[in-house]
């Protein structure tokens, strides 16, 4: 006889030896047939009498340009497709012009899903845009058009040293003063309380729809080679489900009587996590900003983030606002956490702007952020009603103030 399970089924006897195989011979055996089903129907060619004989269309992109210097226009372009590709002219404002492809094996041509760098010696004027397009062998085209071109700094000493004096300005230094409410989150009621932490939510909330929207715009520049739809997705479901399993490993610790995995601070460093993925793709943008010449944009985003970062620091601050004061070790940490991968981001958008990285770093801030809500929400409701009237306006003044900030940022 069965006997209930605890998930709702029926206990089953187990089998040393299933289907008469060893355990492992067992546990591969789909997999080697579905290995020879799969060999069989490839050897009979199936689809051979749909073939018309032409090839597929090739698939190049231009995923960004850089200017090293007044002389040189460099194009970073990536085959698609599922055959290589030879670059075989360039034309740049509809004359024929000197190249060379470099990173592509020593010669024109392009594997599957191959990146290089077409290098053009023309000297480009910063007022006039350029009309660029590649001419593939057997006569495919591949336009690009650069405007308003400017000089590329390229990575040197003091540019990253100028990109972590702006991380600080634009991450740490904001996070930290808004850190400052602290004190004053500590002298609140358990119900204001739980109002500044839907606040918080509400903050994260914008901050995962706006980075959502962003990353799903930003995958439309990705190159179909790396499909930028699925990696956006992935990058969300992935970061979700990580960020989910550190919260399971605490609540198991917690359950077992570890005091400091009961404690809001592991909630305050997912918080910090949270907000310091977000903040990475926010270096990715200065520093590409940079990297691509648009230093006047670069410093409207520093202006734009720093208003935009400071209502982020109570959100870090606010799941510790009951109960035994973390120590000034734990208050940097938390900071830095939050605030420092601005300083990353930056370094790495300013060696060139790249659409995958900035549309992955997006998605990854948005999944760890939506977990991060959760845990506020299951913080609320261990001594509240997540659902009271003063909750969900705080919440939705925490969505109406991280539009207005990032209004700045958009201006």
């Amino acid at each position: 006889m069965s006997k209930p399970n605890t998930d709702g089924g029926t206990t089953v006897s187990r089998t040393e030896r299933p289907l008469g195989l060893p355990k492992w011979a067992a546990a591969l055996l789909p997999i080697l047939l579905l290995a020879l089903i799969a060999g069989g129907f490839f050897a009979a060619t199936p689809f051979a009498s749909l073939d018309t004989g032409g090839e597929p269309l090739p698939d190049v992109s231009v995923t960004h340009t850089t200017l090293p210097n007044e002389e040189t226009m460099v194009l970073h372009v990536t085959n698609n497709g599922p055959n290589e590709v030879t670059i075989s002219q360039v034309l740049v404002a509809e004359a024929y012009w000197d190249y060379e492809v470099q990173g592509a094996g020593g010669d024109n041509t392009l594997a599957p899903r191959e990146s290089a760098q077409v290098v053009i010696p023309y000297h480009w004027n910063p007022t006039w845009d350029l009309e660029v397009a590649l001419v593939l062998e057997g006569g495919a085209t591949v336009h690009h058009t650069i405007v308003s071109p400017s000089q590329s700094p390229g990575l040197t000493g003091d540019l990253l040293l100028t990109m972590a004096v702006i991380g600080l300005f634009v991450g740490v230094i904001p996070v930290a003063l808004g850190m400052l409410w602290f004190p004053f989150l500590q002298s609140m009621s358990d119900r204001w309380l739980h109002a500044i932490l839907a606040f918080s939510a509400g903050i994260l909330a914008f901050l995962a729809i706006d980075a959502g929207f962003e990353a799903f715009e930003l995958s439309e520049q990705v190159p179909g080679a790396f499909e930028g739809t699925a990696l956006v997705t992935l990058g969300i479901i992935g970061s979700l489900l990580a960020v989910q399993a550190v919260s399971a490993w605490r609540q198991g610790r917690a359950e077992a009587g570890d005091k400091r995995a009961q404690s809001g601070l592991w909630i305050a460093y997912l918080v910090a996590l949270g907000i310091g993925l977000h903040n990475l793709a926010e270096g990715l943008a200065i520093g590409s900003s940079f990297a691509l010449g648009r230093v006047s944009l670069g410093a409207f985003l520093v202006i734009g983030f720093m208003l935009h970062n400071v209502t982020e620091g109570p959100a870090v601050v606010a799941p510790v606002a009951r109960g035994e004061r973390p120590s000034a070790l734990h208050f940097v940490g938390l900071g830095f956490l939050a605030g420092a991968p601005v300083i990353l981001g930056g370094w790495l958008g300013s060696l060139a702007f790249s659409p995958t990285l900035g549309a992955f770093f997006l998605a990854v801030g948005v999944g760890a952020i939506i977990q991060v809500i959760w845990e506020l929400r299951e913080m609320v409701s261990r001594n509240g009603r997540v659902g009271s009237a003063l909750n969900l306006v705080t919440f939705l003044v925490g969505l109406i103030v991280m539009y207005a900030t990032d209004l700045f940022v958009a201006l």
